[in-house]
């Protein structure tokens, strides 16, 4: 079996984290990299992502949570959020470091640029535009969930908390920005029983459809 399937099966989400224990900084330096390296639609990546070390504010976040104390047990709190409503801006300034670290000049991304801002700037509502961009999160979580297994470091992907209240805690509307999942990393508490559990999932037979 490859390493990367003994880390899939190794993880687990987490329900109970060790306070006691923090991620050293060389290995939140890894996790970072892990994230800035996703993939991401034209390579926009039009979100940014949130690490929440102070206590008080993780407090003041946990009763929107659902009340999970992964939320202040864990070494870490990554909040991925996305870009509200994409603008012409977002596409300029994506463009400029395209060209700075390609080498090119910014008018040879003309048609590029005019791509990307007929088909989403342009071409989306709001509302479209904010959930495209919020898929696009999804896509920088596998690879935090990847990286830290790798590490041996534990990650609870949440969808279940109060986007509004995180908005409002974390000042992310007037950034134009708007949280769309909540990860706590750190190490799993040897009280926490569900890492004994076996995973479900559906048999290989039941989940793929060979055309």
């Amino acid at each position: 079996m490859s390493t990367f399937l003994e880390n899939q099966l190794w993880r687990y989400a987490t329900k109970k984290f060790d306070a006691t224990k923090k991620i050293s900084t060389e290995d939140l330096g890894v996790l970072k990299e892990a994230v800035q390296l996703s993939t991401s639609s034209y390579g926009l990546q039009p979100y940014k992502v949130l690490i929440i070390e102070n206590p008080e504010i993780r407090a003041q976040l946990k009763p929107f949570s659902w009340g999970q104390s992964q939320i202040v047990d864990a070494s870490h709190l990554f909040v991925f959020v996305n870009v509200v409503d994409l603008q012409e801006n977002h596409i300029t300034d994506y463009l400029t470091h395209f060209a700075l670290t390609r080498g090119l000049k910014i008018d040879d991304l003309k048609g590029y640029a005019d791509m990307m801002n007929t088909n989403i700037v342009n071409g989306l509502s709001v509302e479209q535009k904010t959930i495209w961009t919020a898929k696009q999160t999804y896509l920088a979580l596998g690879n935090l969930i990847n990286a830290a297994a790798e590490l041996k470091i534990d990650v609870t992907p949440m969808e279940g908390f109060d986007a509004e209240k995180y908005n409002e805690i974390l000042g992310l509307n007037a950034l134009g920005l708007n949280a769309v999942l909540v990860a706590p990393i750190g190490y799993r508490h040897e009280e926490d029983n569900t890492q004994h559990y076996p995973k479900v999932r559906k048999p290989i037979d039941k989940l793929f459809i060979t055309i």
